[in-house]
């Protein structure tokens, strides 16, 4: 089998429909295999699933377990040569798995792709390509010091801003939103670490691949629309807690020695 595409959901079932039927297109000629992981959304999502798509493989979890562990339940039961994780609430265009498999079959070196990603009014979202979250580069981000120096190498790495969103490059890290691995190279250096809840675990799996030395490529021939942000709203408390918190746990595991 060629591709594993997992989709982890929680309460998104409108979007879920969207993700499903573009993936359904851009993979008709792909031998793939879909796995559903819901965790215990309250709007119907897994009758949805069962009715509508009955061939996709869905796992109904009865709690919130976070999208490390969701993904990883999928992840352990994948059998593609390559894994593609995708968020819910993005629309996949027809010809992006295509060629973004073809990138990964010509670049033995690459562990993880990742595509251009657009939001919902066609604007291109900075997270589609990453640097690495070391305390300086963290702290440029959470003080808005970034936002002053938007092409600086020095003050702007969380985003690389001084790369251009056309350009394939290697970068360190990939947003969980899209991320299409190599399946033997999560054999080698294991699936998501389960101490992310949600947020940081891309950043994590995204390090561990270049320090068992894998490349990420950001590959932005194809894109993805993604409706960023709704399962979690941006001020509300749990997203500060998830996403302030997963980078103080990337820190300790990685950089702080206490």
């Amino acid at each position: 089998m060629k591709l594993s595409i997992i989709i982890v959901s929680y309460n998104v079932k409108d979007l879920l429909k969207q993700a499903i039927d573009s993936l359904f297109v851009a993979s008709a000629t792909i031998d793939t295999e879909f796995f559903v992981v819901d965790n215990a959304s309250k709007d119907g999502t897994v009758d949805f699933v069962k009715q509508a798509y009955p061939t996709i493989n869905l796992i109904a979890n009865t709690k919130n377990l976070g999208f490390s562990v969701a993904n990883n339940q999928a992840l352990s039961r994948a059998k593609g040569e390559y894994v593609l994780v995708i968020n819910p609430d993005t629309i996949t265009q027809p010809n992006t798995l295509l060629k973004a498999i073809d990138f990964l079959d010509s670049h033995a070196d690459a562990g993880s792709l990742g595509v251009r990603i657009l939001d919902g009014n066609g604007k291109f979202l900075p997270e589609s390509k990453r640097g690495l979250p070391t305390p300086w580069v963290s702290f440029c981000k959470l003080s808005g010091l970034y936002r002053l120096f938007p092409k600086s190498k020095m003050f702007n790495r969380y985003y690389m801003g001084w790369v251009n969103e056309f350009k394939t490059q290697e970068v360190a890290v990939l947003t969980g939103a899209f991320m299409l691995l190599r399946k033997n190279v999560l054999e080698k250096i294991g699936l998501f670490d389960e101490h992310f809840f949600m947020y940081g675990e891309d950043v994590d799996l995204s390090y561990r691949l270049t320090l068992a030395g894998y490349k990420n490529y950001y590959f932005p021939e194809v894109y993805i629309t993604h409706f960023k942000g709704q399962s979690t709203h941006k001020l509300s408390v749990r997203y500060i807690k998830s996403f302030y918190g997963s980078m103080f746990i990337f820190a300790k595991k990685y950089f702080l020695k206490f």
